[in-house]
């Protein structure tokens, strides 16, 4: 998938993405980062076909997507949007068996093939024991899930997900990514939108910086982000130093000693020595 000079807005004089040009890598893990209103939302959205495109476009498989019929196209991706949802009263597995829905037409209705999309769905984004639940009454984290099995039973080899973590403790965003990571690495092409730096940096093995509605930067993580990228980017002075867990960067705001101080919160931290705590 790609995307030759794509300029998107919501009126005339409301342009959002500004000729932007993007490739996405197959069997990749995609995380798109940037400010608010930097225009993340729209290029994903604009890449499965919800938004139409002022100029430019998006070729799928070396096609036009917008050419494309609606049923072709949902074979091949699936999106995940920021809010989704679900009909009072539904359970688990009547939402995820709707994905199956680019698979059906007159002539063709619920057969066995259906039925083993959903159930390796479930399996694959770990919800099989909330099957019979009715979505209302998950956690957050549960309903992402939920809500990734129903996308993945579309049986799409696209995954575009936009801040699936938005709303989430620390523990169920790592959840989430940890998914999505797991995803990416028995072949989907996955893309997904994130706010948290740290969180995109450790798992992403593409990444894409956007500014203003351009994109900025592109490529490894470790290639792509360094301090001026960043101060750039979010106006925020920082360091970057090694994750001592992963060894990827990690951002590091450099005036937040000199803010706790202020506020009366004791001595500064001692700087963490990436090399020592991997060693």
């Amino acid at each position: 998938m790609r995307a030759e000079g794509l300029r998107v807005g919501y009126g005339p004089k409301n342009e959002i993405l500004h000729g932007v040009d993007i490739e996405i890598p197959d069997g990749e893990l995609t995380v798109i980062v940037g400010p608010n209103a930097c225009g993340k939302s729209t290029l994903l959205k604009t890449l499965a076909r919800m938004l139409p495109v002022q100029s430019g476009r998006v070729l799928l498989d070396g096609a036009p997507i917008h050419a494309l019929p609606s049923k072709a196209v949902a074979r091949q991706l699936g999106l995940l949007p920021q809010d989704p949802s679900a009909p009072d009263g539904i359970v688990v597995t009547d939402l995820v068996a709707r994905g199956r829905y680019p698979h059906q037409s007159l002539l063709r209705q619920w057969s066995p093939d259906d039925e083993r999309a959903v159930s390796a769905a479930l399996r694959a984004a770990r919800v099989e024991d909330l099957a019979e639940r009715r979505v209302e009454e998950l956690s957050g984290g549960q309903r992402q899930r939920v809500w990734i099995a129903m996308a993945l039973a579309q049986e799409t080899p696209i995954l575009l997900l936009d801040e699936p973590t938005a709303y989430l403790d620390i523990s169920h965003q790592v959840e989430v990514l940890k998914l999505a990571r797991g995803l990416q690495r028995r072949g989907f092409t996955v893309v997904v939108v994130l706010h948290e730096l740290n969180l995109a940096f450790r798992y992403a093995t593409n990444l894409v910086v956007m500014r203003e509605g351009r994109i900025v930067a592109q490529g490894a993580v470790g290639d792509v982000v360094t301090p001026e990228l960043i101060h750039e980017v979010y106006g925020l002075p920082c360091s970057i130093i090694a994750d001592p867990i992963s060894g990827r960067p990690l951002v590091v705001p450099v005036d937040l000693d000199e803010d706790l101080d202020e506020a009366g919160e004791g001595p500064a931290a001692a700087p963490v020595d990436a090399d020592a705590e991997r060693g």
